[in-house]
């Protein structure tokens, strides 16, 4: 069922923002139209251009609007999409040790199944300084973890 939820989250994601460019938005007409440009605003308006028209999910399948047929999903990417829409799991299952969107994000760092006890135990020691406020975001957690990872011996293989 993991596994599952894993696959079927990343194929959502690879649909959704495949080739995705350092502008967070990925490819279509919004990209385009706003290439260049910097700031919140312009990526929130290029990523509702290419969402709204379905344009990006059209060039995905065509290579066209600057897309690309065999882009990839980065790792980190489907990492932080997954950890922003379930925060408050993955803080339940952080604080104890366990947990199905704990197991997910473990999955999608890519944590081989036999380091995967190590990754829980060291999430649940290190709660405070991942989830260090109220209104932390993915990308504080992602970052906290990744920090917490590059000094254990057995986890610093997976951080980036």
């Amino acid at each position: 069922m993991k596994r599952f939820i894993a696959t079927s989250f990343l194929s959502v994601l690879a649909i959704s923002s495949v080739n995705a460019a350092p502008n967070n938005v990925g490819c279509g007409w919004g990209s385009m139209i706003f290439d260049g440009d910097k700031g919140t605003g312009s990526q929130v308006m290029a990523a509702t251009t290419n969402g709204t028209f379905g344009n990006q999910t059209f060039g995905i399948s065509s290579g066209t609007a600057g897309c690309a047929k065999d882009g990839v999903v980065q790792k980190n990417a489907a990492a932080d999409a997954f950890t922003g829409a379930n925060i408050e799991k993955l803080a339940r299952d952080m604080s104890v040790g366990h947990g199905e969107a704990l197991e997910t994000l473990a999955e999608l760092i890519g944590i081989a199944d036999d380091h995967k006890k190590s990754f829980f135990q060291s999430s649940k020691d290190n709660f405070s300084k991942i989830f260090t406020s109220e209104n932390v975001t993915s990308e504080q957690v992602l970052s906290s973890l990744n920090d917490i990872m590059a000094a254990d011996k057995t986890l610093s293989r997976y951080a980036v």
